[in-house]
């Protein structure tokens, strides 16, 4: 693999040898999902890192749903599970709305109270604790590590190694062009990942899908490669959307790197798709910002989130 920082396997870490150091080092950790429509994944998802992760083991402090206007029952179930569940309407209000995966981020991490905060996604299927061991590892064990990105293996999928079919004719053609030293970045689409909290907060979110990109982008940027790990996360399975889902997604990836590489959109992100019947239709796709949580006077202070 063309290298783009340090790389791990999740299975260099585990569970209590982690609890141990983090102890030792005096950090606390959250585990955020962003989800929405979710409950029929996030339950066991919550059950198993809440069983394994933190009563087994005392590696996680904190696990926090932040459920982005579902209209099942991902709440409810989130919490029976154990979840502490945050409405993301409820976050930092006075910031104005917003919308997007991207945005469910940023209001985690408002919301969440770790010093090590990692995110996963809220529709895995065959969530295990390498997710969260594998994520706060090298953040545990390797001081000048600030950002962690997963990478797995998708199940009938193609190449062991391959990203979606955004990451494969978007994401990674893009990256070639605009940002090549991190052509060695697996997975740059990938959900799961995580970071130390004094970087996180000094940073932008992009509010919808160009989110996972843009935080890769923006660490490397002020920190360096060697700040950026990849670890592998073994294999993940997860619900697979449909095609015409999927070009919002990669037109808010490609503005988010235009963006990022200094050439700003001239509009609004609009998008035509057109139906079975060949009628056209406009999409807006969200390319909003939310500033870096640190600027904003109603984010908490750390004695604030510690209370």
């Amino acid at each position: 693999m063309h290298a783009a920082g340090p790389v791990f396997s999740s299975r260099d870490f585990k569970p209590r040898a982690l609890a141990v150091r983090k102890q030792e080092v005096g950090l606390t950790t959250s585990l955020c999902i962003p989800a929405r429509d979710e409950a029929a994944t996030i339950g066991r998802i919550v059950e198993i890192a809440r069983r394994q992760l933190m009563e087994a083991v005392p590696l996680l402090d904190e696990i926090l749903v932040i459920d982005d206007h579902s209209k099942d029952a991902t709440a409810e179930v989130a919490a029976a599970a154990g979840a502490r569940v945050v409405h993301s309407a409820d976050v930092l209000p006075d910031a104005g709305p917003g919308s997007g995966k991207g945005d469910a981020i940023w209001k985690s991490l408002s919301a969440s109270t770790g010093d090590l905060v990692a995110w996963v996604d809220g529709d895995i299927t065959d969530f295990g604790p390498r997710f969260v061991t594998g994520l706060f590892g090298p953040l545990l064990t390797s001081p000048s590590v600030q950002f962690v990105k997963g990478f797995y293996r998708r199940p009938g999928g193609g190449r062991a190694s391959s990203g979606g079919r955004v990451t494969e004719l978007v994401a990674r053609p893009l990256i070639a062009r605009l940002f090549p030293a991190l052509s060695g970045i697996v997975q740059p689409l990938a959900g799961e990942y995580a970071g130390r909290r004094t970087v996180l907060e000094a940073l932008p979110i992009v509010c919808g899908w160009g989110v996972d990109l843009a935080l890769v982008v923006d660490v490397v940027a002020r920190h360096g490669l060697p700040a950026l790990a990849q670890v592998d996360l073994g294999t993940r399975r997860h619900r697979h959307r449909p095609l015409e889902e999927l070009s919002p997604q990669a037109m808010a990836i490609l503005t988010t790197a235009l963006r990022r590489a200094g050439i700003p959109e001239r509009e609004a992100a609009r998008l035509v798709l057109f139906d079975g019947d060949h009628h056209g239709h406009e999409v807006l796709v969200e390319v909003g910002e939310r500033p870096p949580l640190r600027t904003l006077a109603a984010y908490p202070t750390r004695d604030e989130l510690t209370a």
